[in-house]
């Protein structure tokens, strides 16, 4: 719904989210909000923290063959990435997964899949990996002196 709605009529907004999980509120010239009631929130975060505990048990439990094979489905970019950093997406995903659950922040979770996301768009193409992995030839000129802290 319209931003302006929203400020027109609070109320009636409110009672809509009755019958709907969340209601997106888009503005001109501004990223949408989301409007979703405080118990689903906590709802969301208690799927998130049993997610990651049962992530973690698993790997604990030696199970890392079957989270590894499942790993493709959940997400299909990672096929592309060599076996090693698959493991390492792993190990990072639970620790980070543990860690923004405890926090009730998923940001941390985003922000890991995105950047292993473009790790696996460079392995997927040939001539990316061959320009990231190229080693420079010759001088690089001067690297500037960092800033001083004030």
């Amino acid at each position: 719904m319209p931003f302006s709605e929203f400020l027109h009529q609070p109320a009636a907004t409110a009672a809509r989210l009755e019958d709907v999980r969340s209601i997106t509120l888009r503005r001109r010239g501004a990223d949408d909000l989301a409007l979703v009631r405080a118990d689903q929130t906590e709802r969301d975060a208690t799927v998130i923290d049993f997610t990651s505990r049962l992530l973690a048990g698993l790997a604990r439990a030696g199970e890392t063959d079957a989270i590894r094979r499942v790993l493709p489905e959940a997400l299909p970019w990672s096929t592309f990435l060599p076996e090693a950093d698959r493991d390492l997406l792993l190990t990072e995903l639970i620790e980070v997964a543990q860690g923004s659950a405890s926090l009730r922040n998923l940001a941390p979770i985003a922000v890991l899949l995105e950047q292993w996301r473009h790790s696996a768009e460079i392995h997927a193409d040939p001539d990316l990996f061959r320009q990231v992995t190229a080693r420079p030839s010759g001088d690089l000129g001067p690297v500037p002196e960092p800033e001083a802290k004030a």
